[in-house]
């Protein structure tokens, strides 16, 4: 399974739905990046996304989105394949 990086707030329920996501298709064991009072931190998660809103998702070196994008990536099927390749 490839790594999996979640950069997230404490107070996000989109994180925690994302966090859920993950574990309903098997993923345990991920890194979680707080970004919250840390403004390098984030600025170096928007420097890599282009977005300043949390979670940004990274599975192996792609970044997936959010988690409106990591939901229509199970809807449309191609977020267990891309968690199993690797």
């Amino acid at each position: 399974m490839p790594h999996v990086t979640i950069y997230s707030s404490d107070y996000c329920p989109f994180c925690t739905r994302a966090k859920a996501l993950l574990k309903a298709r098997g993923v345990d064991d991920y890194e979680e990046i707080v970004v919250d009072g840390k403004p390098d931190v984030r600025a170096k998660m928007t420097d890599m996304t282009g977005r300043t809103s949390v979670p940004q998702i990274f599975i192996g070196d792609r970044h997936v989105g959010g988690c409106d994008d990591l939901y229509a990536l199970d809807g449309r099927g191609e977020l267990e394949p891309l968690l199993k390749a690797g």
